[in-house]
């Protein structure tokens, strides 16, 4: 009887590493797949290539590079760059997993004949008793290392296909795992930045992309000018500000200048340039408005808020808090339990629901905050 076959993708990372070793030692045939999205001599991603090829060379299994810089540039970089240019937030991640790794590289795996396909991400795969067609994002034992957020994209009738051989697994496990296997990759620092791009300056970014705009600034609730922005786009809402603020403009705005408080980002107003600036306490909402792409029949959304509630988390690694829906509203209208941090437009709302005995959480859904 042939092995299953699985293609996973190693970033060069120590998560996608012990994914790659724990699956052939569970049995699998494993083939070792880098995706090449970027190209830039200042990012780490050759030595990252490095590092995945000394893994699949030291697990004596296949490594293959896949090349989907064009692809990468044309459905994630430019994305980015559009939503920074027309005021919103981003969330090159989310956009990654749906096209690139869950796209791109899915499609691949199809294509060739394998089984499967695994990633290192922190998640699970729920399936419910009672239903044959589908199965579900659920989120990770490691609830700090959870990634299902990013994860929310990815359609549900591709997850029979997926292993996350990490959902399990706790970060500080994964390291002790990583060791006492010798993985070369077993204390490297983990990646903070955007998705393949790593941990480049955003700033520098769309400088060089989008240029500069300077426009005014001013407090809510104050007509006055306070101060000057170099580009709305070098901006995200709850972002604590770093532009200049002239004290003789505060004074004139009535506001003390030697007891004013930090301040931060509360709108980007696209219309006439300005960025609107509130104390923290006031950047907090409890209503947003999305349009909901729903993974659960309106019938089992409906018994789930009955039986449990819906949750919604608005930024990775969020808390999840109970919400309500307006439905009649066009977009849906969300009402949250507690008032939230920067509901950022752009970024994503992601809606979860509340499983059986033990309360699995799944993704039952999401949308973007608009």
């Amino acid at each position: 009887m042939s092995r299953q076959r699985v293609a996973v993708g190693m970033s060069g990372g120590v998560d996608s590493s012990l994914a790659a070793c724990l699956l052939k030692e569970q049995g699998y045939e494993v083939t070792g797949v880098y995706l090449e999205c970027w190209n830039d001599p200042q990012c780490r991603s050759d030595q990252d290539k490095k590092d995945a090829l000394r893994v699949a060379l030291d697990l004596a299994i296949p490594f293959e590079v896949l090349d989907f810089r064009k692809n990468y540039t044309l459905k994630v970089v430019e994305y980015f760059y559009r939503d920074y240019a027309r005021g919103v937030t981003p969330n090159p991640d989310v956009v990654c997993n749906r096209e690139i790794k869950f796209g791109l590289f899915y499609d691949w795996m199809e294509q060739n004949g394998f089984d499967y396909m695994a990633t290192g991400h922190y998640a699970r795969i729920f399936s419910f008793k009672d239903k044959t067609d589908g199965q579900y994002l659920q989120r990770a034992r490691d609830e700090n290392k959870d990634q299902s957020y990013f994860l929310w994209q990815v359609e549900p009738e591709k997850l029979s296909r997926v292993l996350f051989p990490l959902g399990e697994i706790k970060k500080n496990e994964v390291r002790e795992m990583a060791l006492a296997r010798n993985l070369v990759t077993a204390k490297k620092p983990d990646s903070m930045g955007i998705c393949f791009i790593g941990e480049v300056d955003v700033s520098e970014l769309l400088k060089n992309k989008l240029g500069e705009k300077t426009g005014p600034v001013v407090i809510e609730g104050h007509d006055t000018i306070v101060g000057r922005h170099h580009g709305i786009w070098f901006y995200t809402v709850g972002q604590r500000v770093g532009v200049e603020i002239d004290k003789h403009l505060l004074s004139q705005a009535g506001i003390d200048p030697t007891r004013v408080k930090p301040l931060y980002v509360k709108e980007k107003r696209m219309s006439d340039n300005t960025l609107v600036l509130d104390y923290r306490e006031q950047v907090y909402g409890d209503t947003f408005r999305v349009f909901p792409q729903w993974y659960l029949s309106q019938e089992e959304i409906e018994r789930l808020v009955a039986e449990n509630g819906l949750f919604v988390r608005v930024r990775n690694l969020g808390e999840l808090v109970p919400c309500e829906l307006e439905t009649g509203s066009t977009p849906v209208k969300v009402k949250t339990k507690n008032k939230l941090f920067a509901l950022a437009p752009g970024q994503s709302a992601v809606f979860y629901g509340r499983i059986g005995r033990k309360g699995q959480e799944i993704v039952v859904g999401g949308g973007e905050i608009i």
